[in-house]
């Protein structure tokens, strides 16, 4: 039983990436007061916050608040999980009702828009912290103790490859609306690319090989890091060993030539991510700055196709 349970919004809450936030409340100790989502399929409350009240309209959801506010019961934080192009305006909303947010991957689709939500901030008193869950792995944050530990002076040779095959459904929806999503490097790197830059240090040179709608290429060079990299939405650049076993998603790291295993224990990182930002340990602007500013660049770059140090995936596709 949590002695100082706190109040708790959600934006977002139909989404695919919802239940883990539902999940880490619940878990957590804390209550869920008031829900907001523009699709009603949301029998998933039943299962963490019954009592929730939802709304389908924005303009309801935001009367609900100043409502709550007047009668004295204090909104702590509010969860965003809508769709990308919407994090800024949703994180507005939290800091403007008194509450910190916590904001889905990617915070914001441009460097500009971490500038101007900074300044919020620091208006209101209130915090902005995001999910990047990655570095709370166990296995991610072994690997950069080990970096840590090393040689200072050592640039590491770094292989990232992700493909996570989606069906037709997914190019139909805002997330095949790159003006939305911010795309395949966005959408599914940012995760990546902020777990590069935390272990390996500040970007040096950003070249992008292939951009295309559903896959991406390139070579970041960090201050102890070589990086090839590839991400894929498309079920055919998943390796055929794989594929023959049906799996539909290939995840691999390698440094050096050898393996970084993290495959497991996914599941539970929302919910220690919402016991950091409980306790005031939260990621916030400042360590998400680099890598929007990296899938920021990699999204408006000009491909310059399979010249100079490129994943060795790309000859094949």
């Amino acid at each position: 039983m949590n002695p100082d349970p706190k109040n708790f919004g959600l934006i977002g809450v139909a989404g695919y990436i919802a239940v883990r936030h539902l999940k880490a409340i619940k878990e957590t100790g804390n209550n869920l007061l008031a829900t907001l989502d523009p699709f009603d399929s949301v029998g998933l409350l039943d299962s963490y916050f019954p009592k929730s009240d939802f709304f389908v309209e924005f303009e309801r959801f935001d009367r609900h608040f100043d409502k709550l506010k007047r009668s004295g019961t204090k909104i702590d934080y509010v969860s965003i999980c809508s769709p990308n192009y919407l994090h800024d305006s949703h994180i507005r909303f939290a800091l403007r009702h008194g509450a910190d947010a916590i904001c889905e991957k990617p915070i914001v689709l441009n460097p500009w828009n971490v500038d101007a939500l900074q300044v919020i901030e620091n208006e209101t008193g209130h915090r902005i912290n995001t999910v990047l869950q990655l570095r709370l792995h166990p296995k991610i944050a072994e690997l950069k103790n080990k970096i840590e530990n090393g040689p200072k002076d050592k640039v590491y040779d770094v292989d990232l490859t992700y493909i996570t095959s989606r069906g037709n459904w997914y190019y139909i929806s805002w997330k095949g609306d790159i003006q939305k999503s911010g795309g395949v490097a966005t959408n599914i790197g940012i995760h990546f690319f902020d777990m590069l830059g935390w272990i390996f240090g500040e970007v040096k040179n950003n070249v992008v090989n292939i951009s295309e709608y559903n896959k991406a290429g390139g070579y970041l060079e960090l201050k102890n890091a070589r990086v090839r990299w590839f991400l894929s939405l498309d079920f055919n650049d998943i390796p055929k060993e794989f594929k023959e076993k049906g799996q539909r998603t290939f995840r691999s790291v390698t440094v050096e030539g050898e393996e970084v295993e993290f495959s497991e224990g996914f599941t539970d990182l929302h919910t220690a991510t919402y016991r950091e930002i409980i306790e005031g340990r939260g990621f916030g602007l400042d360590e998400v700055r680099q890598s929007v500013i990296t899938a920021y660049t990699i999204r408006n770059a000009r491909p310059i196709g399979l010249q100079g140090n490129f994943h060795p995936i790309l000859k094949s596709i």
